[in-house]
């Protein structure tokens, strides 16, 4: 056989054996792509995706876009070859695969707790965008999680109101915290609250809860590195009473990256006019009750699967802009936003067609 065809052979082999070997080599990392764009303003599976009754509601037009990263499974193994084309592909980002699912987290509990998010997002984006028209809404701490096995588990339940700790009176759930945290590990604490079920029922008759426990939990000690602190073994969040109802009906789909442009729809469809003057507006962000846009994860994935679709402006947190305009998609303006006053004064300009004045993204943030 001539040296060169023998050699070529055996480049030949070489190369089918390093493929087969890269196929079955498994490599500790995951990939995200991305994922489905919504109109907020548009219906999604035959239905609007933004559903108001009790209030009078005004029509829309063009896009206010939610954007979304697609991810592997917890349990997909991804193999070399699999690696290295998400690595040297435009579209898809490779990542270890720890930080999708930190801590050996399960597909299922991650799935649990973005749907929590998300449920959440929606609540802080209603309360965002009727703080921002000036309707008042009722709002009252609440447990919102009991963890198992703690000493709060069969005393305090998900849903109840508290109104007091050691009868200092509770605004907001960081209070919940500061004063358990007052406690050594083995003293007692005593919420005044709601239950869960009074709650319900005077939510369901429109009447105000006056039936008050006093609830008394023995504090442990928290299982933090260092830290030898109190707790009982709950989280506290916000729940709101609000004056006429709006439904968000989007499935499969979790986090509480939506929170931005979920508010914006709402706003949009209870003020007359458009707020995108016919733009393709699209976003990301999670929003708290006061309106502060905060980061998310995937921002590069989701601005190209935005500009896939069409999107002109992209609102982007302003924690996210460094990132995001390394590698800004062609015809796509990424628009810096820190709160939902920021994007309404920015669909403002993007409106009147005054884009020169809009804070845009640059590399420094």
């Amino acid at each position: 056989m001539p040296r060169r065809t023998a050699t070529m052979l055996a480049s030949t082999l070489m190369l089918i054996a390093l493929l087969c070997a890269g196929v079955l080599i498994n490599v500790p990392y995951s990939e995200m792509s991305p994922g489905p764009t919504v109109n907020t303003l548009g219906d999604h599976d035959g239905e609007p995706v933004l559903q108001i009754s009790g209030h009078k509601t005004y029509a829309t037009s063009g896009h206010l876009n939610m954007t979304t990263v697609r991810v592997t499974s917890a349990d997909y193994k991804m193999n070399l070859v699999e690696a290295v084309y998400g690595w040297l592909s435009h579209d898809n980002k490779v990542v270890p695969h720890d930080t999708l699912y930190p801590d050996g987290k399960t597909e299922q509990q991650s799935t649990q707790e973005n749907a929590e998010e998300f449920s959440q997002s929606q609540e802080s984006a209603k309360v965002a965008a009727l703080k921002e028209l000036g309707v008042p809404v009722k709002s009252w701490v609440i447990v919102s999680t009991v963890l198992k096995d703690s000493p709060a588990e069969g005393r305090l339940h998900a849903g109840d109101v508290i109104k007091a700790v050691d009868g200092t009176v509770v605004k907001q759930p960081a209070d919940v915290a500061t004063l358990v945290t007052k406690h050594k590990p083995g003293q007692d604490v005593v919420f005044t609250v709601v239950p869960a079920k009074e709650q319900a029922a005077a939510e369901k008759a429109n009447k105000t809860a006056t039936k008050t426990e006093n609830v008394t939990v023995t504090t442990t000690t928290s299982d933090d590195s260092g830290a030898k602190r109190a707790i009982v073994g709950i989280s506290a969040g916000t729940d709101h009473t609000f004056p006429f109802s709006i439904d968000i009906k989007l499935a499969d789909v979790g986090g509480p990256s939506a929170g931005l442009m979920f508010s914006l729809g709402i706003y949009d469809k209870l003020t007359p006019g458009s707020l995108t003057g016919g733009k393709f507006v699209a976003g990301t962000g999670t929003i708290d009750d006061d309106g502060t846009v905060g980061p998310i994860g995937g921002i590069s994935m989701k601005t190209i699967g935005a500009r896939s679709k069409g999107a002109q402006y992209f609102l982007t947190p302003a924690d996210n802009c460094a990132e995001a305009a390394k590698g800004t998609p062609s015809g796509l303006t990424l628009v810096k936003v820190k709160t939902i006053g920021d994007a309404l004064g920015a669909l403002k300009d993007i409106r009147s067609g005054d884009t020169g004045a809009l804070p845009k993204c640059t590399a420094k943030g």
